[in-house]
């Protein structure tokens, strides 16, 4: 019978290489959609294993610096400092914007997340394939590869412009963004500070205050007007634990004496993979469920096609004593032949189309191997239908 379902699979090879082909190109989105919620997943674990950090310490009452917005004072990172069992700790942004690389109106915009890291402390890109570390207090930039950028680049964050000094690979953010690192005092300038017009409007406002200038308080007026063109407020601090100290043990003071949130890496990555991409994970369950529901579709009725177009057959193989069970294995047989070019096409165009992706595609061997096992059960089922024609087909009319 595996050579009676190899004939008829190559009487009909044309239609049968063309379904192949199109259910090929269905499971290949399949897998890709594995791939890119794979993908999401390796990001947000990617930006927590970069980071450098044991622990996060953030706003009160925030999930921050990644999941939601986050400012706290600079200074905290000194008390934070001086607390039991912290080797390091650093001040950090985070601001996601599009950045223009090279002068003029002409210039190309990227999407990144700009960072803002001390040199030499945790934040700042874990390793280079390219230059080196930032080493100047302004105007110089580290950039992820996937921003496209080169070494001597000009790439301009609101009013300044920076100069490439070094290349990363793999620091992205959880949506997948590529990071741009620059010095923290130009990041906090960037993402705190209002622009001239703001800057302007709000001294005009300030200066015409009768509360702002008592003459019997000199200095308040310059003090205020200070105070509204200097930024001290940072995203998080970012932590690195001396060895042997537990995080938790860690966190617990620091929440309990300095009014602040703290996360440790567990805690974070939870944030970042349950909740953050929770919303994406179910769409992409959405996709594949209907992507499964669509190929059992298109098995079921080529095979039921091609079972009703040779039922005088199977009425001559019923009328010289061949069992419903060998009918029966014969198309399920041809289903399975089926699923089998679908997957190998969909494992070749998932793997050729998934570097062109603008997000991270991560095509894991244990989805390949699942997929299989779904595109043959897929399969199994879809033949069902055709089975059971097959199997109500009269012996007499072989001879009717």
């Amino acid at each position: 019978m595996i050579s009676l379902a190899g004939r008829d699979i190559l009487h009909g090879w044309g239609k049968f290489a063309l379904t192949g082909l199109g259910l090929g190109l269905l499971i290949g989105v399949t897998l890709s959609m594995a791939g890119i919620y794979r993908g999401m997943v390796n990001d947000a674990q990617a930006l927590i294993t970069n980071s450098g950090a044991n622990l996060w310490v953030v706003q009160k009452d925030t999930q921050g610096p990644y999941a939601e917005a986050s400012s706290i004072k600079d200074d905290v990172v000194r008390s934070v400092r001086g607390m039991p069992g912290v080797a390091q700790a650093a001040n950090v942004t985070y601001l996601t914007q599009q950045v223009q690389v090279g002068d003029g109106k002409d210039g190309l915009e990227v999407r990144v997340m700009v960072v803002g890291v001390e040199p030499g402390l945790p934040g700042e890109p874990a390793y280079l394939v390219a230059g080196r570390q930032l080493t100047r207090s302004h105007y110089e930039a580290v950039a992820d590869i996937k921003t496209g950028l080169k070494l001597g680049d000009e790439v301009r964050v609101r009013r300044h412009s920076y100069a490439v000094v070094g290349l990363t690979q793999r620091m992205v953010s959880s949506g997948g963004d590529p990071m741009l690192f620059i010095p923290l005092k130009d990041a906090q300038e960037a993402q705190f500070l209002k622009d001239n017009d703001t800057i302007i409007n709000d001294r005009t406002r300030t200066t015409s205050n009768p509360a702002f200038n008592r003459p019997g308080v000199p200095g308040l007026l310059d003090a205020v007007l200070s105070l509204q063109t200097s930024s001290h407020s940072v995203n998080a601090v970012l932590v690195q634990l001396q060895p042997g100290w537990e995080p938790e043990r860690v966190a617990e003071p620091i929440r309990r004496w300095k009014h602040v949130q703290v996360f440790t890496q567990a805690q974070m990555e939870e944030i970042l993979v349950a909740k953050l991409i929770a919303t994406s994970a179910r769409q992409i369950g959405m996709f594949l469920a209907i992507l499964a529901v669509v190929s059992a579709a298109i098995v079921a009725f080529i095979i039921y096609t091609m079972t009703l177009g040779k039922l005088r057959e199977i009425a001559v193989l019923k009328l010289i004593g061949t069992r419903n069970l060998t009918i029966a294995g014969m198309i399920l047989q041809q289903a399975l032949g089926l699923g089998l070019i679908g997957f190998m096409v969909g494992k070749v165009v998932a793997t050729l189309w998934a570097p062109i992706f603008p997000k991270f595609v991560l095509l894991m061997p244990q989805d390949a191997v699942f997929g299989l096992l779904a595109t043959l059960l897929i399969c199994a089922l879809a033949s069902t239908l055709a089975i059971r024609v097959a199997l109500k087909v009269d012996p007499a009319e072989a001879i009717g």
